[in-house]
């Protein structure tokens, strides 16, 4: 073999070392990366995983919570031990039927009691005992404020204390104590009265004033211009502006005769409760309406209403036609109980 074959030789040789070596780095390089393949490809069934475990898990919670009890934030709290004035009462903004509720009987007959009672010509006030508590107007007024005409008005104890308080505010605010009271509670004797000498359209039992919580009210200047009847004219229209911020309603508005079987009168006003005068005045409804209004809501769907910094809701109880009735009350609120004087009930719950 000749010097010029030996160089191919060796030059060959080394050609074919050069291409071994970059064959290994790159199987080398291939194994490397389907390790981290691998690797990868095991992180992210892990992930997968951990998703699938939570999205069941969060799936049966709710499965749990929707098909079995439900969890209140009441319950909530109490089981992680976590303490709040959520665990003795009911958050801000529940609703009654959100609400642990208990059941009271009421008699039949108590659907005659109760700043709600309707009396018209269709239904008979049946003057039933502890409904109200009668007191003299001229005893318990100072008459700095307001007067009364007589000795003998007699208005029920809450609803004077509430016309004090009105006529008290008209003062403060005017300085100007002409308002009369002239007409308050009658006796089914003294209705009857008034019925068969042509004074009145109804016979005893039938009227409002029956019920302690109508009265009527006049203008007496110490000058004696302007006096009659009471009208929201001038100064005095901040009585009729505000009556309802104290509990009292028009009782036959304008407009309303057809509801009321009576003729519209400015002077005639009744107590029902702040929350239910508030509503009516809002939405422009006598007394009669109202009552039919609330008749749509029960204890699942209650009326809201919001008087001043207060807000309460409403609602409607059927009374059985014979026997007790069960009250849905719940047992955490502040709330009262009026009959209708027809057919049910009206829950009203204090909410804050």
């Amino acid at each position: 073999m000749n010097n010029g074959d030996k160089r191919r030789n060796r030059k060959r040789d080394r050609s074919s070392r050069r291409y071994k070596i970059r064959y290994d780095r790159l199987v080398a390089a291939v194994l490397v990366l389907v390790v981290l393949v691998v690797v990868l490809a095991s992180c992210v069934h892990a992930c997968s995983d951990k998703d699938k475990d939570k999205n069941s898990a969060n799936k049966n919670q709710t499965t749990s919570d929707t098909t079995g009890q439900k969890t209140s934030i009441v319950d909530q709290l109490t089981t992680s031990n976590e303490t709040s004035s959520l665990i003795t009462g009911t958050p801000d903004g529940q609703k009654p039927s959100e609400s642990q509720y208990v059941n009271e009987k009421f008699k039949a007959e108590d659907i005659y009691r109760g700043d709600l009672v309707l009396v018209n010509s269709e239904h008979e006030y049946k003057f039933p005992e502890d409904d109200i508590e009668l007191v003299s107007v001229y005893d318990n007024i100072t008459g700095e404020y307001f007067h009364v005409s007589d000795l003998v008005q007699k208005l029920d104890r809450t609803v004077l204390d509430q016309l004090t308080a009105l006529m008290t505010s008209f003062y403060d605010e005017e300085s100007n104590s002409d308002i009369y009271v002239i007409g308050t509670y009658r006796t089914k004797e003294e209705q009857d009265d008034k019925y068969w000498n042509g004074n009145s359209q109804f016979q005893g039992g039938y009227s409002d004033y029956h019920t302690g919580r109508s009265f009527d009210i006049g203008i007496y200047p110490a000058d004696n211009s302007m006096a009659g009847y009471y009208s929201p004219r001038g100064v005095y229209g901040y009585v009729d502006e505000h009556a309802a911020d104290y509990g009292f309603i028009v009782r036959f508005p304008e407009g309303k005769e057809t509801f009321t079987g009576e003729q519209a009168r400015t002077y005639t006003y009744r107590y029902v409760g702040v929350p239910h005068a508030v509503y009516m005045k809002q939405n422009n409804l006598c007394l009669e309406e109202y009552i039919d209004t609330l008749k749509g809501h029960n204890n699942e769907d209650p009326l809201e209403v919001a008087a001043g910094k207060k807000l309460y809701q409403v609602y409607y109880v059927p009374a059985n036609k014979t026997g007790d009735t069960e009250v849905p009350l719940p047992s955490n609120k502040t709330y009262s109980v009026s009959g209708n004087n027809v057919d049910g009930f009206i829950v009203t719950v204090t909410m804050n």
